[in-house]
């Protein structure tokens, strides 16, 4: 197997619709498994335990619910990045007006100095992407 690199990411609860999300954006394979699938019952039984989601794109995003014994961390100080080239432009412009919309744009999709088009935003599950397309060579 070769090593790979993928965003873990948090929830409070919210796990199965922010992964269901995603998967509406990204299209892929979801496979998500609760608490209560490995024996856990009470509180957190109808939690996620973990998720993952292997998109058509080959990007594995996996998620979770944090447990209710546990104290909730939204994610800080990083982001979700995705980037590509002219090639991928119509796909990453349409992951970006999806991942924005209902969330918060911190910097609109636009041309930015250094030649590529760039956005960052807050999905409306408080996960912070950017998105970057490559400029054109040339």
């Amino acid at each position: 197997m070769t090593s790979m690199l993928n965003p873990y990411l948090n929830f409070n609860g919210n796990a199965r619709e922010a992964m269901q999300f995603y998967a509406s954006v990204f299209g892929g394979d979801l496979n998500i498994t609760t608490f209560a699938e490995l024996g856990a019952d009470g509180p957190d039984a109808d939690r996620i335990m973990h998720a993952m989601l292997r998109t058509n794109s080959g990007y594995t995003i996996m998620g979770a619910d944090t447990p209710s014994t546990m104290e909730f961390q939204p994610m800080s100080g990083s982001s979700v990045s995705i980037s590509g080239d002219q090639a991928d432009a119509a796909a990453l412009r349409g992951y970006w007006q999806q991942l924005s919309a209902d969330g918060t744009t911190t910097m609109p999709m636009q041309k930015q100095s250094w030649g590529d088009e760039f956005g960052m935003c807050i999905d409306k599950f408080g996960v912070p992407w950017m998105v970057d397309i490559a400029a054109a060579d040339g």
